[in-house]
């Protein structure tokens, strides 16, 4: 077997093949239904700038409202089906969107009800994916399974916006609209091929389930530092860079082309970390995963130094190695050592305490900037992650943490 070959063996297992298809398709659609719905609203009565703003916001709250319902549900009644439910839920948002737009009716509160419901799906979605892949790949293939996940999300996050600028010039943005919820339609088809997962029956109230969660969730110190490393990581590091990078490209960098370089950079060392990650299983996975966390510092050290375009792009693409390591290994560590009947859960408290945070800080670095300045914004949040991954690494659970002893831990199928 060659070393190629070793590395994707992974991809033997149909039921996860057919899962990696679904999935790529839908972030593909996403990554269009992005520019698509934003250049909807901005041609709509009543539309503009705010318009856009409140669609997105909307969007992001109903993500946040229902990831812990999401958690318990997926305990429940199996991730399988949540998510199944979750993706028919965002193919009929996207398609009545789409119908409105194509016929000429949409009214911006239309657009973002739609919208609300588009991010319930999503939340409804996301804790699944770290209790359903454990049950289509042996956990010693876990790493790769999860990093040809993570590989999707920045290959898709390339061709999705470009191939929707086109589309839209070329057509309309309904048209765009409508093929994201084909692509939620063809997930849906994936998921629904999959086994039904066995999972045991509760009598327990939500709250009930949820504070189980909650205290299985506190009770591993090494989880809820991450976890809170990576939501403060994306409120004093990654909100200014992704407000004021733009801003910082338009006035010395090139402008939008140059942003979009630097962007790409990112995504391609994300696919070099996912590939680089294939095959492997690193002992110490949380320690590598914390350290990579540092990777994203570089882009905004270099925006915050005044260097030139060529460097930023390097730095970005330092950045996407590290957050593919980081994702990747983070993610891994949480199947393999959290029991099965809780996975949901956890998943739900890790997204919310990574992402909850994020908005504010999208809210903030403007307003910040313009009392500090932008350099000095972005360096304190250099100081910040340099600091916060030692820091990090320095306590005993996270830097003592060791992987688990491989043994298959699927859940059983029908």
């Amino acid at each position: 077997m060659t070393l190629g070959t070793h590395r994707l063996r992974v991809l033997r297992h149909a039921r996860f093949r057919r899962f990696l298809l679904g999935q790529t398709t839908s972030l593909l659609g996403s990554g269009m239904n992005t520019i698509a719905t934003t250049f909807a609203v901005l041609r709509l009565p009543g539309g503009g700038v705010d318009a856009v703003g409140g669609v997105m916001a909307a969007r992001i709250l109903a993500v946040l409202v229902v990831l812990l319902l999401g958690g318990v549900f997926t305990d429940r009644w199996g991730a399988r089906t949540v998510m199944l439910a979750a993706d028919a839920l965002r193919f009929g948002s996207q398609a009545a969107l789409a119908l409105l737009l194509l016929t000429g009716g949409a009214r911006v509160w239309e657009v973002v009800v739609l919208a609300v419901l588009l991010g319930m799906g999503e939340g409804g979605f996301m804790p699944g994916l770290s209790a359903l892949v454990p049950g289509l790949v042996p956990p010693e293939e876990l790493a790769s399974a999860n990093a040809l996940l993570g590989m999707a999300r920045p290959v898709t996050s390339i061709l999705g916006p470009g191939l929707a600028g086109l589309l839209v010039a070329a057509f309309d943005p309904g048209t765009v609209v409508a093929l994201d919820a084909v692509s939620y339609g063809m997930s849906v088809v994936a998921l629904a091929g999959l086994p039904v997962t066995r999972v045991p029956g509760s009598g327990r109230g939500v709250l009930s389930e949820l504070g189980r969660g909650w205290r299985e969730f506190t009770s591993r110190t090494w989880l809820w530092v991450t976890t809170l490393h990576i939501g403060l990581f994306n409120f004093f590091l990654w909100a200014p860079f992704l407000v004021l990078g733009p801003s910082i490209a338009e006035q010395r960098l090139g402008g939008a082309r140059a942003w979009g370089l630097v962007l790409a950079s990112e995504g391609i060392g994300a696919i070099l970390g996912g590939l680089l990650l294939l095959g492997r299983n690193p002992r110490r996975g949380l320690t590598w995963s914390v350290a990579a966390s540092v990777g994203w510092a570089a882009p905004v050290a270099a925006l915050a130094m005044r260097l030139p375009l060529a460097c930023v792009a390097v730095a970005a693409f330092v950045a996407g190695i590290g957050a593919a390591v980081c994702t990747t290994l983070a993610a891994t560590v949480i199947q393999r050592d959290v029991p099965a009947e809780v996975r949901g859960r956890i998943g739900a408290f890790d997204s919310l305490g990574a992402f909850a945070l994020g908005p504010l800080g999208l809210a903030l670095a403007g307003p910040v900037s313009g009392v500090v300045g932008a350099e000095r914004l972005l360096a304190f949040g250099v100081l910040w992650q340099v600091t916060a991954v030692g820091a990090v690494l320095a306590v005993p659970s996270v830097h003592r943490h060791e992987a688990t002893p491989l043994e298959d831990k699927r859940v059983a199928v029908h």
